[in-house]
């Protein structure tokens, strides 16, 4: 599948690894960041999406929102830097249904609306994610005023921004593996980011403390052209 992914918030949360660790899919463990270890709310725009080259009908533009977290996983002397995802939230149904049903992604359908700021370069300068979620009115959204440039070596951004993997658990003794080939992508640092959101409602009450504090980490990515290969579900001997 290719698509574009534009306008990415992105806003990272110190959390105790021992709450993620009954979420690591097997065959991967968890990547930190200077010894410390995040979750993530990314809100984006989701645009001209293709199968196979060919368009999706009336699934060509949409918001996505979702919660993730990092982990990692060496083959062959190449480590596989890889998101997971806690829960996806998407304004279409059938993409929700058919993410869960075909490729086990924690997928959700809601209702959801974006809005964009623009400077004069057409440059975005604040980005906004809503969503309804179980009659609960939800947001994240950022302003920038700093430059957009790629970020540095050993950033935290970098780390955030910067994987190429996605794991999903299939069950105790399978995984599914999937790569995602982008551009690396410039960012901006948010000089103002917010989160209303009742994440005891949407995630369970392991993720409401990390997600009521202050972002460690919040920019707003410009995206790119994406391109999702088919996934490979590893099993057995694969997961070593």
């Amino acid at each position: 599948m290719t698509a574009c992914w534009r306008h990415l918030v992105m806003l990272s949360y110190d959390i105790d690894p021992r709450i993620l660790q009954p979420l690591v899919p097997a065959g991967t463990e968890l990547d930190t960041h200077n010894g410390r270890c995040y979750v993530s709310l990314v809100g984006f725009l989701f645009k001209g999406s293709r199968l196979r080259g060919f368009p999706i009908p009336l699934h060509g533009r949409f918001e996505e929102l979702n919660l993730r977290f990092y982990v990692k996983r060496t083959v062959q002397g190449e480590t596989r830097r890889a998101v997971v995802f806690v829960k996806e939230l998407v304004p279409k149904r059938a993409v929700a249904l058919v993410a869960r049903a075909v490729y086990n992604e924690p997928y959700r359908a809601v209702r959801m609306s974006h809005e964009l700021g623009f400077n004069g370069l057409g440059e975005a300068t604040s980005a906004a994610y809503r969503w309804d979620y179980k009659g609960r009115p939800s947001e994240i959204g950022v302003e920038v005023d700093s430059a957009y440039t790629l970020p540095d070596t050993g950033s935290v951004e970098e780390f955030i921004a910067e994987h190429y993997w996605g794991y999903t658990w299939l069950g105790d003794a399978k995984t599914a593996e999937y790569e995602v080939a982008h551009p690396q992508w410039r960012v901006a640092k948010a000089s103002r980011a917010w989160a209303d959101l009742d994440a005891a409602l949407m995630y369970g009450d392991r993720f409401a403390e990390c997600l009521a504090n202050e972002p460690a980490s919040a920019f707003l990515a410009e995206g790119s052209a994406v391109e999702v290969f088919p996934r490979v579900v590893l099993k057995g001997s694969d997961l070593q």
